[in-house]
């Protein structure tokens, strides 16, 4: 997590204003009930006096309108009802409750029996119509589009203003507003705007963003500028999944939204001179990924005009306690309608009476153009999203001119707010508290210390061990980065260390250098994600004594440039010395006689190539966060180890291919798969060739096999393969009393195959565990994910090579990852 990163967590936990926050939003939540059975009313018509601004009520009964041009009066009105109406104080947040009272009439009997739901023969004319209006399908567009992000502090109650760490804070709270979607207080702490042009190409498939002006209250990081424009959590409502924070929602209008919606033809009327037929939604089953709303339809082009979406209650979904999404849409051309408004609403929050985050998002469209292909200068730019040279520095008068809406005083008031907390001098103390749990890393002054997990281990060879480690802060430099660490242990009493420097030319594309060196244990043959030796969660998981470990010296020097996002290089030159280890020693038999070898020497230079097309980060001084990519992956690695260069023993060369992808299988989760593969050329002794990664830990690796041991497998050309698909709760969710644990189900296969040759027991001997793969080597898991939200727990089956020693054929092995 980058500087900036904790920048703006801290500032969300301690906020500091002193200001008037006199509010100009008018904020209804209510209720309507019948007045004599007392249930509540759905699809009841809740609109102000003499306007067009209104909503209806959920299948509780529900419902909230937040506006700034309200009228006096909030009428309510239900066929076979009387209708209500009650005065409204505006500017301010209130809650009304109504109870309306049925108007009967004496009929004669009418029986109609309609032969299907009338909201369904409007909906198949919406699925055919889905193309004209789906943005995606337009050959190319380009417009102009305003963007708000904003965030608050929620479920600000007695509990929270009790604290003891808010002490010098506690007049904040004399301001505390009330959400009319959730009616939790909260207290706003953030806020971001960015105007940017926007281009799209369907064919050659483009999209170019370039923020012209952004401000971010307390941050000046051009990386997170970026993720203040469109493409920060995109949702479009024409597809049959909406993304959501990674998971996929079935859109009310997907082409299988007959199987998991009901549809209630509720309503029509005009709306900017159109015909617009009124549907509302809800969730046919519980716990599926759907959400409940209505929307507005033309009657002609089946063109959705307004639409208003929330979550479905008891969903299967991490962190988000509810979501709100509000579009509006105008006529172009006469024929195609295009998006105008966007309005996204994300409650983040463990448990209901928990601190926690409101997030909203506001975007506006002008200027659309359906006519005009992209510019040549725009094709030719290398990334998606371009941050405009000076889009930092826009005065207030420029935020004044090209805002659609003015800005409340409340969220003029954000940007002051943010400035005032770095005033106070507890506010430095608890940012480095939040960074030093993010980070690993506590900062004094110029050095930061840790990481603190480091700091004691214990093995087999070593016994306790205890590692003290720092490195320079940003304090320091923004530039330059130097580190170094020392370490002993009690039982092998040697003294270990490393150290290194990293320059960075530049931040965006990235470009750095760096020159590390060490003497210390490692084990060869792990996978590169799994938990570090001297991790002291590591030794407390191991399920075998850690006496493989060997004693390594290393040098490496490494240029990093990237050329374009998603495109860059590495360069590496690495001289490594590996000693034996007490059990897996060098050596040779000839004859009657064995030969020891007291070391292992090479120079190895690597070239990386890694395409990753749409990757994203947010970076800091030196440390970047990467923030994935819906593309596939692709790594290669070109080595050549170098002879008689620094004593270097062995010339040899190596290509390692790695292509990994993460693929959306909507409506029954996602599907990822990760194909390994390489080959040796030259003869090496055993630690060169490609020892299979194994996992003697209790830990679940999906980079490691997780029921091999280290040293058990080499090959000198190999091909492997992972797959596992998460169901996301496609069974749990339909089990009355599982479904509410919320335990989602994930399997998985992982495959190798690879050859040996014998000319490399010729410069040393294997040790008796290390085998040749003359068959596939294959294992399998199912598990249970989303155990109180960040446990995995895999039951691992291995199905071949049973009749090896010393090796686990079933066991379970546990991971905390954090999902939505």
């Amino acid at each position: 997590m980058t500087y900036y990163q904790y920048k703006f967590l801290v500032t969300i936990l301690l906020v500091i204003i002193s200001l008037n926050l006199d509010g100009q939003v008018t904020k209804v939540r209510g209720k309507v009930i019948d007045a004599e059975t007392k249930e509540p009313l759905p699809f009841v018509s809740v609109s102000y006096q003499n306007s067009t601004i209104g909503t209806i009520t959920n299948t509780d009964g529900e419902f909230f309108i937040e506006t700034q041009n309200p009228t006096d009066t909030l009428i309510v009105y239900f066929l076979g009802y009387k209708s209500q109406s009650k005065a409204i104080q505006k500017n301010r947040y209130q809650e009304l409750y109504y109870e309306l009272i049925p108007d009967i009439f004496e009929l004669g009997e009418i029986i109609i029996r309609p032969k299907e739901n009338p909201a369904h023969p409007i909906l198949r004319n919406i699925i055919a119509n889905k193309h004209k209006h789906n943005p995606s399908d337009l050959d190319y567009y380009s417009l102009e589009l305003y963007n708000k992000i904003e965030a608050s502090v929620n479920n600000v109650d007695d509990n929270f203003r009790k604290q003891r760490f808010l002490g010098d804070f506690k007049f904040i709270f004399d301001y505390v507003d009330t959400s009319a979607i959730t009616g939790k207080t909260f207290l706003p702490v953030f806020i971001s705007e960015s105007f940017s042009d926007y281009y799209y190409s369907r064919n050659p498939s483009v999209e170019r963003e370039i923020i012209k002006a952004s401000r971010i209250s307390g941050v000046d990081n051009i990386s997170v500028s970026e993720y203040t424009g469109k493409k920060y959590q995109e949702i479009n409502i024409y597809e049959n999944y909406l993304m959501v924070f990674e998971p996929g929602f079935v859109s009310p209008i997907s082409d299988y939204g007959f199987y998991y919606y009901k549809y209630y033809l509720i309503d029509s009327s005009y709306i900017d001179n159109k015909w617009c037929y009124r549907i509302s939604f809800t969730p046919k089953r519980k716990q599926d990924r759907t959400f409940r709303g209505d929307f507005w339809v033309n009657d002609t082009s089946f063109a959705i005009k307004k639409i208003q979406l929330r979550t479905a209650k008891e969903i299967n979904f991490n962190y988000i306690n509810d979501f709100v999404a509000e579009y509006e849409y105008q006529l172009i051309n006469d024929s195609i309608w295009f998006l105008s408004m966007e309005k996204l609403f994300f409650d983040f929050n463990i448990g209901d009476r928990i601190t926690g985050f409101f997030v909203q998002k506001t975007t506006h469209y002008s200027n659309i153009n359906l006519e005009r292909k992209i510019p040549e200068e725009i094709l030719k730019l290398n990334d998606n999203i371009i941050v405009s040279e000076g889009a930092l520095n826009k005065d207030e008068n420029f935020w004044e001119e090209h805002r659609p809406i003015p800005l409340t005083q409340k969220e003029k008031n954000i940007y002051l707010m943010v400035d005032s907390i770095k005033n106070v001098p507890i506010y430095k103390t608890f940012e480095k508290i939040v960074r030093m749990f993010f980070s690993y890393h506590y900062e004094i002054g110029l050095f930061e210390f840790g990481p603190y997990y480091q700091t004691f281990s214990f093995n087999e060879i070593e016994g306790n061990r205890l590692r003290l480690s720092n490195r320079t802060s940003k304090q320091f430099s923004t530039k330059l980065r130097i580190n170094a660490y020392g370490a002993f242990g009690a039982s092998d009493e040697r003294f270990k260390y490393g150290g290194g420097v990293e320059y960075l030319f530049n931040n965006n594309p990235r470009s750095c250098i760096s020159i590390n060196a060490k003497y210390d244990m490692e084990q060869l043959g792990q996978s590169p994600l799994a938990l570090t030796e001297d991790n002291i969660f590591k030794s407390i998981l191991r399920r075998n004594p850690n006496n493989k470990i060997t004693m390594v010296k290393e040098i490496n020097t490494k240029f990093e440039k990237e050329w374009f996002r998603g495109f860059s290089n590495v360069f590496e030159f690495t001289h490594r010395r590996i000693e034996p280890a007490k059990d897996i020693p060098f050596q040779l038999p000839v004859n009657d006689n064995t030969i020891f070898f007291k070391d292992i020497k090479t120079s190895e230079f690597t070239l990386n190539i890694r395409i990753a097309k749409d990757e994203k980060y947010v970076r800091g001084e030196f440390d970047r966060l990467n923030l994935g990519t819906t593309k596939p992956v692709l790594n290669i690695s070109l080595s050549a180890g170098l002879k008689d260069i620094f004593e270097s023993q062995y010339e040899y060369y190596k290509i390692h291919v790695n292509f990994s992808h993460k693929v959306p299988v909507n409506p029954i989760g996602y599907f990822r798969y990760i194909v390994d593969a390489g080959q040796i050329f030259g003869t090496v002794p055993y630690p060169l060739l490609k020892l299979h990664e194994g996992n003697e830990t209790y830990t679940f690796d999906r980079y490691a096999y997780n029921m091999m041991n280290y040293y058990e497998f080499a090959s000198d050309r190999y091909l492997s393969v992972y797959a596992e698909h998460h169901f996301q709760g496609l069974i749990f969710n339909k089990l009355p009393l599982i479904r509410k644990l919320k335990f989602r189900e994930v399997i998985s296969v992982k495959g190798l195959i690879g050859e040996l040759s014998d000319k490399h027991r010729q410069i040393i001997e294997y040790p008796e565990s290390l085998h040749e793969l003359k068959k596939p080597y294959l294992e399998t898991s199912a598990g249970i994910e989303n155990i109180f939200k960040i446990f995995r727990v895999d039951a691992v089956w291995r199905l071949s090579y049973l009749e090896h020693e010393k090796i686990e054929k079933f066991g379970l092995r546990i991971t905390m990852q954090f999902i939505f």
